[in-house]
């Protein structure tokens, strides 16, 4: 792990090198493109991949406004992503050594539930800096008082800086986590698992972005978000405390409503909404996508991921309802009620524990005795 004083150092450019240091190494790469910027030969190149590209400035009809600065995408964004992506592996070290490491030492975790601590963690705090920064963004658009924003003028190619930006961060942190399943050695058993809500993120982050659809991308992403950092937040707490569980009962709630709000504004958007608009057809140059495959193909994409989501949360909650029965069962048998005393029962033929009383009359010494 980077940032890491070790006493004994692992021999250089060996795997445990590589994943002790990477984030030292990955901060030399990200200081040598920003010492670009000193030298006139390299600050073209540099620039490219620190700020954003593709700038375009709009002059608006009326004469005293003033102009506005617009961004479109293009090849160079990939040289963005990378600078970003840089910066996402630093941060994300940070985090680790100096927030989650030392909650782990007081913790005293597993190491299953120590992975799903550290996986916690780094998403949530993800999350939280994600959802806000939307909000910001779509404040400023006033989507909700007016949601036909998602498909009029389309094809939108132009946003602003924050927009862009956005989307830029998104792609870079979502990339950089293919690389931190070997830096921060994840079991094999949860490696799939990261592999399949990894790549559906990149695939549809960038497809929004690639296709004009970047309206309808972050309204999508703000409350998916927010319930992903209420089920992380609310698992860092059960790591804490087991006894903390109410979290996931509103996540459980807000899980459903926001696989219902996305659909309905999928269907909206591309069932009613971009077969409306006046410009139809396909072209590269123009940006515009909206043609009956793309729009299909786009909306079965969302329904079969939030199809696959619903399953995996009905087999979650059938799991912890299976795990709460058991446990409600076991403590039953543990905890059993108080015998109550009761009379002893008199032998057969008048004996008590194998003692026969002398003054039994009906015993065979009395018998005996009467007959003599």
């Amino acid at each position: 792990m980077g940032f890491r004083k070790k006493n004994k150092s692992p021999p250089v450019l060996s795997h445990e090198f590589v994943i002790q240091n990477h984030a030292d190494m990955v901060s030399c790469l990200a200081m040598i493109i920003l010492l670009g910027l000193m030298f006139e030969v390299t600050a073209k190149f540099a620039i490219m991949f620190i700020t954003v590209q593709y700038n375009v400035t709009q002059v608006l009809a009326d004469e005293k406004s003033e102009p506005v600065n617009l961004y479109q995408y293009g090849p160079k964004d990939v040289a963005t992503v990378f600078f970003y992506l840089l910066i996402a592996v630093i941060l994300h070290a940070l985090i680790q050594e100096y927030i989650l490491d030392k909650m782990n030492r007081r913790l005293h975790l597993s190491k299953t539930k120590h992975s799903k601590f550290n996986e916690s963690g780094q998403l949530a705090a993800f999350y939280l800096f994600s959802f806000i920064w939307g909000c910001s963004i779509l404040t400023a658009e006033d989507f909700a008082t007016n949601p036909t924003f998602l498909w009029e003028g389309y094809p939108h190619t132009h946003m602003v800086f924050q927009v862009k930006f956005f989307y830029i961060c998104q792609i870079a942190y979502w990339l950089h986590a293919l690389p931190e399943l070997y830096f921060q050695k994840v079991r094999k058993e949860d490696i799939p698992r990261q592999l399949y809500y990894i790549c559906l993120y990149v695939v549809h982050i960038t497809g929004a972005y690639v296709l004009n659809l970047h309206r309808l991308g972050l309204v999508l992403l703000v409350p998916h978000y927010l319930v992903e950092l209420l089920f992380h937040a609310s698992r860092l707490f059960y790591f804490s405390d087991e006894n903390k569980q109410k979290g996931f009962t509103l996540w459980a709630l807000l899980f459903v409503i926001a696989r219902l709000l996305t659909l309905t504004l999928s269907v909206l958007t591309f069932g009613f909404g971009l077969p409306r608009t006046e410009k139809q057809g396909f072209s590269l140059t123009e940006g515009n996508f909206n043609v009956l495959t793309i729009r299909m193909t786009c909306l079965a994409a969302i329904c079969l991921t939030q199809a696959w989501m619903m399953w995996k949360f009905i087999n979650f909650q059938l799991k912890k309802w299976r795990e709460h029965s058991q446990n409600q069962a076991s403590k039953k048998k543990t905890v059993s009620p108080k015998s109550k005393p009761h009379k002893r029962e008199p032998t057969r033929g008048g004996a008590a524990n194998g003692v026969v009383k002398p003054d039994d009359k009906t015993s065979p010494r009395a018998r005996k005795a009467k007959a003599s």
